[in-house]
């Protein structure tokens, strides 16, 4: 996840960038009330939720708690990432399911409106921290916990879209909420289905501020600023004229809903990830020659540990709190972003998910490592902030040629902005839950999101990010028990689903109906086609049940093993 706030709750959640004349004296006056007030309950909040046990240098609790769900969820359900990873590629480009299906993206547009919101800062700065602080071994470990992530990204995925409510006009509202309270409810826990259900959606409201807002916003104006001249910068003092673009930008999409923010998202998640992609490519091309020294390091150091605090257990931790970190898996916001998507088969969008800690943790990942270690960067002291690793990430680029930090800029620019777009959606559901889906208060959210965008570019806040930050986290307490309580019926949807996909018995749709990537949304023929076949289905099913009464009454007639004849014999 873009949120690299999440590990520097312990440390140093986000530099202020320096302002000048009297606008640093207020920006510098609000700050500190605003620290004031919300500092110590930050303290005490982000204390409890990253509580570390005193062990290996230590561990923090919840990714403890992180750990046990995704090594559980994936051997529960069989080894998906490795058994199912084919069968998901022919439903992101949309030929399993259909245009007229419930839903209003494709399966690719939920895909990337949750990779906007995951592959990012903890990509670029959290494993450049990662691998200065555990060793090239903790880039291993990333790799390792990616593949755990990937089901129970599948876990969220499908349970959001099977929990789902699709409205009369064809909107849909999806996500932990929902599976929390009616997928509790149906296996005789309502109660606490509720009780976790309101729980996750407060936590969501106010994590996504902070994580998906206030600091991509502050972060990403800091990075821009940094990269024409710093404090010299002629955007130095003008932080606010960055986020009023920002904010006018985001206000053109995320007014639009979720079809809208899917539309950019799947556009500009392509883009930055091949930008990035080439350009780490390059460093490590540059580099060529340091590859193999770079894998064996990598190797070495996750299984000795050798000069880190905590050894082996300590290299592991480090990667596997980046990895879990990274990629959110477990934080829910897959089950909101897939439960958008036309489908009428849940499982598929658990193997649509499967495919974004692999971009994210995988493959993103693996090659921010290889561009650190093949500079030889990685024994290089930080401060452990999200701007010391993007600062290193610049320097590993720098090594191509003296321009090339200018591409990592724009990379981390698009990142933050696509984060606002995926997570103001995510805090928009989580609100429209609490209310009722009250449109009116959604399209409150939705303006005071967007003026928020102006406030995180213009002044730090550290404490409120650190607070929300700590809520965020919150999130992963709920989700996961809903998961652990539904794993039963999560296991069968997917067998199930695989099962059919294995013998052949899923239906074959024309290649007109399919969804494909984008162009989804079907014609009125197409529509009343559906329809029609629908009914005729209905109707066939309708057959074969009197069909079946209609044998069942023959047998009992004549004698069959259900009839009393058939039990006690005739009597002549």
């Amino acid at each position: 996840m873009k949120t690299e706030s999440s590990v520097d709750a312990y440390r140093s959640v986000s530099e202020a960038v320096v302002t000048a004349g009297a606008a640093e004296e207020v920006v510098g006056g609000f700050d500190a009330a605003v620290e004031a007030v919300f500092g110590p309950i930050a303290t005490i909040l982000s204390a409890f939720v990253f509580f570390e046990l005193p062990v290996f240098g230590g561990v923090p609790v919840i990714v403890l708690w992180l750990m046990a769900a995704a090594v559980f969820i994936t051997f529960y359900l069989r080894l998906q990432p490795i058994t199912g990873i084919k069968h998901s590629m022919r439903i992101i480009r949309g030929k399993a399911t259909r245009k007229t299906d419930p839903g209003e993206v494709s399966s690719f547009q939920a895909l990337a409106t949750e990779l906007s919101g995951t592959v990012g800062l903890g990509n670029i700065a959290g494993v450049a921290v990662a691998i200065t602080v555990g060793g090239p071994g903790a880039a291993l470990w990333i790799i390792i916990f990616g593949f755990f992530a990937m089901t129970v990204k599948m876990a969220e995925a499908t349970l959001g879209v099977k929990y789902r409510q699709v409205a009369s006009d064809g909107t849909t509202s999806g996500g932990p909420m929902y599976y929390l309270r009616d997928g509790l409810a149906e296996i005789g826990r309502p109660k606490m289905g509720r009780f976790l259900a309101v729980f996750y959606a407060i936590a969501t409201v106010i994590g996504v501020f902070g994580a998906g807002n206030l600091f991509q916003a502050n972060q990403a104006t800091a990075v821009l600023v940094n990269a024409t001249g710093g404090d010299s910068s002629w955007l130095a003092d003008k932080l606010w004229l960055v986020g009023v673009v920002m904010a006018a930008l985001c206000a053109l999409v995320i007014l639009g809903g979720i079809k809208k923010i899917a539309e950019w998202t799947s556009a500009i998640t392509p883009l930055m990830a091949i930008l990035y992609f080439l350009g780490a490519v390059a460093v490590v091309l540059v580099n060529i020659t340091n590859v193999p020294d770079a894998f064996v390091l990598m190797f070495q150091g996750a299984f000795t540990g050798e000069g880190i605090t905590g050894g082996l257990i300590g290299v592991a931790i480090v990667g596997i709190q980046r990895a879990l970190f990274s990629n959110a898996a477990g934080v829910g916001s897959a089950g909101m972003a897939h439960s958008a998507s036309k489908t009428d088969d849940p499982a598929t969008e658990g193997f649509t998910a499967l495919w974004e800690p692999l971009v994210d943790s995988i493959i993103v990942c693996t090659l921010t490592s290889l561009a650190i270690i093949t500079t030889g960067l990685y024994d290089m002291e930080t401060d452990g902030s999200s701007m010391a690793g993007v600062e290193l990430t610049s320097q590993a680029f720098g090594t191509v040629t003296s321009w090339f930090p200018v591409l990592l800029t724009v990379c981390v620019v698009l990142f933050g902005f696509s984060t606002i777009l995926a997570y103001a959606y995510y805090g928009q559901k989580a609100m429209g839950y609490l209310t009722n889906e009250n449109r009116k208060v959604e399209k409150g959210f939705q303006v005071a999101w967007v003026l928020a965008v102006v406030v995180g570019a213009s002044i730090s806040l550290d404490s409120v990010i650190a607070f929300s930050d700590a809520m965020f986290f919150l999130m992963t307490v709920p989700n996961l028990l809903g998961i652990y309580f539904l794993s039963r019926v999560l296991r069968l949807e997917i067998l199930r689903y695989r099962t059919r996909a294995q013998v052949g018995t899923l239906d074959e749709i024309p290649a007109e109906l399919q969804v494909g990537l984008r162009d989804h949304e079907p014609t009125k023929a197409q529509v009343k086609a559906e329809e029609l076949r629908l009914e005729q289905a209905k109707e066939k099913r309708r057959e074969i049940r009197r069909e079946f009464r209609k044998a069942q009454r023959a047998r009992t007639g004549d004698g069959g093993p259900g009839g009393r004849a058939g039990r006690f014999g005739r009597r002549g």
